[in-house]
């Protein structure tokens, strides 16, 4: 509200011109006085209240009030001696733009009471200028109910669109880089380990290559198998950018707890009709993280998956026999973990380690997230 030109109210009912109008109006009426003096102290009360009402936008803090109170006492003084009761649709407007809600109801109400209260008074004094005007009083009249609401709400509207606006910038920002992050961790999970094998047995091939041809032979047979698994996976993954589907993670999670010859055993009473795609790709690549951790760390022969969907959230509880998990978790070493609490955390996750008789992990995605309202002040 710091702009000269808005002395002149825009983006209301009322155009730029007729605004115009109402500012050159009290020169007419001024003008119709019967003696110079009340010419001259008329001139300077309308120069003195848009004064006034320029300050009401450049001020702040009590000093809004004081230039208000100061611009509605010119009014009524317009208003009584001159018949000019127009000054109050240029409050009606700023009293609108006021976005402390109870400062806005406190000027709102004293602004309504005096204005009426003016009117009335002209009325039983039959003022012939003012009762000449008597449709256009009715006109302004409603200006000044309904103007200050409709600036109001019009304000109020406009910022919760910005606020939208920045918002959904954010989210497309956040999911984007969420996204990279989600690349690079698949990328790891993929190839981490199957890199790590190739280099170890290119180096044991190298060693047997001269002892033991046959041997360095296998040797190379498998780097080259792994090789071709490798670039499978890393396909896949490119292919399926779009998510993973948790029923089809559970799918590939018993092939390879089989594969493992882990028992598994699942328990699921979901249906998944009201999850994102993205809190279901976040729980899928927990889930893989959690099952390949048991394959590689835990030793373990029974795994059990657990899945239940609630008013509240959808949990996920992965428990196995394996070795558990010895001393402290540490965060920066524990990358499979870190991952995980690091996926979740987007989605408002949370995740819960036990080791006891094996380990047992428990996801847990609430449904719906809360959001906390903030009114903006004056």
């Amino acid at each position: 509200m710091n702009n000269w030109y808005q002395i002149f109210p825009k983006n209301t009912w009322l155009s730029t011109y007729v605004w115009i109008i109402f500012f050159l109006l009290p020169f007419y009426f001024i003008i119709r006085s019967s003696t110079v003096p009340e010419i001259i102290l008329g001139v300077i009360f309308i120069l003195l209240f848009f004064v006034a009402y320029r300050l009401t936008f450049l001020a702040s803090g009590w000093l809004v009030y004081f230039w208000v109170g100061t611009a509605i006492t010119i009014s009524i003084i317009m208003t009584l001696f001159y018949g000019y009761v127009y000054f109050s649709l240029f409050l009606a407007f700023f009293i609108g733009n006021v976005k402390h809600k109870t400062g806005f109801y406190i000027l709102y109400g004293i602004h309504l009471l005096t204005a009426v209260a003016t009117i009335n008074i002209l009325f039983f004094t039959e003022n012939e200028l003012f009762l000449s005007q008597f449709p256009f009083i009715v006109i302004s009249v409603i200006g000044i109910i309904l103007l200050p609401f409709n600036t109001f709400n019009r304000n109020k509207r406009e910022k919760l669109e910005s606020q939208l606006k920045d918002a959904n910038q954010k989210i497309s920002q956040m999911v984007v880089m969420e996204e990279r992050q989600r690349i690079a961790r698949d990328l790891h999970d993929t190839l981490g380990q199957k890199l790590s094998l190739v280099g170890l047995k290119s180096d044991l091939a190298g060693k047997l290559i001269d002892a033991n041809p046959e041997a360095a032979k296998r040797e190379i047979n498998d780097i080259s198998q792994t090789s071709r698994t490798a670039l499978k996976e890393v396909r896949e993954m490119v292919s399926d950018m779009r998510g993973t589907k948790l029923k089809d993670e559970l799918i590939r999670i018993e092939q390879v707890l089989k594969a493992a010859e882990v028992e598994f055993t699942i328990k699921d009473e979901t249906t998944l009709e009201k999850t994102p795609p993205l809190v279901e790709n976040v729980l899928s690549m927990c889930l893989k993280e959690a099952v390949t951790n048991i394959v590689k760390h835990s030793k373990a022969t029974t795994c059990l998956v657990e899945l239940n969907e609630s008013v509240d959230e959808l949990s996920i509880r992965v428990k196995d026999n394996g070795t558990g998990i010895t001393g402290k978790i540490d965060p920066t070493k524990k990358n499979g973990l870190r991952g995980m609490e690091e996926r979740l955390e987007f989605v408002n996750g949370t995740l819960e380690v036990l080791s006891k008789e094996g380990t047992e992990l428990f996801i847990r995605v609430p449904t719906v997230v809360k959001q906390v309202k903030q009114e903006g002040m004056a």
